[in-house]
């Protein structure tokens, strides 16, 4: 799609944009994409692009993609290095942000008051939190609403776990503060955006809607499985693991209860291949030869203690980082593709949606998805295609493996990206409701803008 510079002028305040790639960057390039066709064209202000840690790998070929008429404005300090020692220490249990947030955040607020001209609102992607901060001041000094678009609910986020009942009340008035002056709030899950209507009601008067990601159609045009027909059964799981998160949380977890820190019982560690792996072994163990025709691929930026769990196990391969068309052609190849989540107590929902979940749905591949209550339950659960699981049962992702072991290889699922449920999820519609929301924030005058045609 050529973007057109018809419309109103979005000033968009997002750290996590290309060359940066991973889940966090998504929402905003869809943003750049298709906002122009809504009415809005948006004036990117981001970081200098630098990776530093596996939250933020490089992917140019997603820069590459962006509408050559983009507009984008990179904040010309460097980061700084995170703290160490003492400090780092210190910091952590202060729950201070690291300097570069202070460095992408005062960068962002100077190079976005140089250049708004003309914009009638701000976008601030809250990734990292702290950005909501740069809304908020960039929105003071130029007397134009802003909008928070947040990927996961911060201090509502069930997996945002603290040391001590004190550092959640600090968490939870740092996020009310920073989000009070904001006209609207994005959310990425209904559960997130009902939390949200719920611990703030002081917000009676913002905007608080739920807009999924989605995926980008054009990367899935292409249908069937992305590889040769195979007498292997291959399991891909792409994206983050948390196996040292999920151990180092069960380790604190009976003193995090005791002292406040926690007021759910949150299993991080099934948000891995723990249970996955053992579940692999239990078939092995129980179907000898057959079992030895399954490969388990593991695609995305990886720890020492997820390499050191996925190593060593029959049939593993470790893709490490992939760009994100290598990682859509792994998911296009897999036989099933599997989604872990944490684990929560039986009823009580997640509040986020993992950004895989809607590749997994373009890929039109089968689904063996390990999760809570929640949103993602109630979007796979329907779907033949998908087994769903809670997220420790062993026992029923050994089922689900065997029952495809037997099945052999089915090829395409025969599903059309055009027709719902999955259309639900193209990210070109996702975007309009998003300018619904502005439309509301920036009324009357909003109401009558006409789609900009692509």
């Amino acid at each position: 799609m050529k973007a057109s510079h018809q419309g109103r002028r979005v000033l968009m305040v997002a750290r996590h944009f290309p060359p940066i790639g991973g889940a966090g960057v998504h929402r905003s390039v869809g943003y750049v994409q298709h906002l122009p066709r809504y009415g809005y064209w948006p004036a990117v202000v981001t970081g200098p692009g630098q990776t530093r840690d596996r939250w933020t790998p490089q992917d140019p070929a997603l820069l590459a993609g962006l509408p050559s008429d983009a507009e984008i404005h990179r904040v010309p300090h460097a980061e700084p290095d995170d703290p160490t020692g003492l400090r780092a220490t210190a910091d952590r249990w202060l729950r201070r942000p690291p300097p570069w947030i202070r460095t992408w955040v005062d960068g962002a607020v100077e190079e976005g008051l140089r250049v708004a001209r003309d914009a009638q609102l701000i976008l601030a992607s809250c990734v990292p939190y702290e950005t909501a901060e740069a809304g908020a001041r960039l929105s003071a000094e130029l007397g134009i609403p802003w909008v928070a678009d947040l990927e996961d609910p911060w201090a509502l986020d069930e997996m945002f776990v603290q040391p001590t009942a004190l550092h959640r009340r600090v968490a939870f008035a740092r996020m009310r503060r920073s989000l009070a002056s904001a006209s609207a709030i994005v959310t990425c899950a209904p559960e997130a955006a009902s939390r949200f209507r719920e611990a703030l009601p002081e917000c009676e008067g913002q905007v608080i809607a739920a807009v999924p990601i989605g995926f980008e159609s054009g990367s899935f045009a292409e249908t069937g499985p992305a590889r040769s027909p195979s007498d292997a059964l291959r399991i891909v799981h792409t994206g983050s693991l948390h196996t040292a998160l999920g151990e180092a949380h069960r380790r604190s977890r009976r003193r995090r209860r005791l002292l406040g820190g926690t007021s759910l019982d949150v299993d991080i560690l099934t948000r891995s291949v723990v249970f996955l792996l053992e579940a692999l072994r239990q078939v092995r163990d129980t179907d000898g030869e057959l079992a030895q025709r399954i490969e388990l691929h593991l695609a995305g930026g990886m720890t020492d203690a997820d390499r050191a769990l996925a190593e060593g196990h029959p049939g593993v391969h470790i893709h490490g980082q992939l760009g994100h068309q290598q990682t859509v052609d792994l998911m296009r190849s897999a036989d099933l593709l599997f989604l872990p989540m944490h684990d929560l107590p039986v009823g009580e929902r997640a509040g986020l949606i993992p950004y895989k979940t809607y590749e997994y749905l373009a890929a039109r591949r089968p689904i063996l998805a390990a999760v809570p209550d929640g949103d993602v339950r109630d979007m796979l659960e329907p779907l033949p295609y998908a087994t769903v699981c809670r997220p420790s049962d062993v026992d029923a992702m050994a089922h689900a493996i065997r029952a495809n072991l037997a099945a052999g290889h089915r090829g395409d699922l025969g599903l059309d990206l055009a027709a719902p449920p999955l259309s639900d999820y193209d990210r070109g519609h996702l975007v309009g409701q998003t300018a619904q929301v502005f439309d509301r924030v920036v009324a009357p005058a909003a109401a009558d803008l006409s789609v900009v045609a692509a």
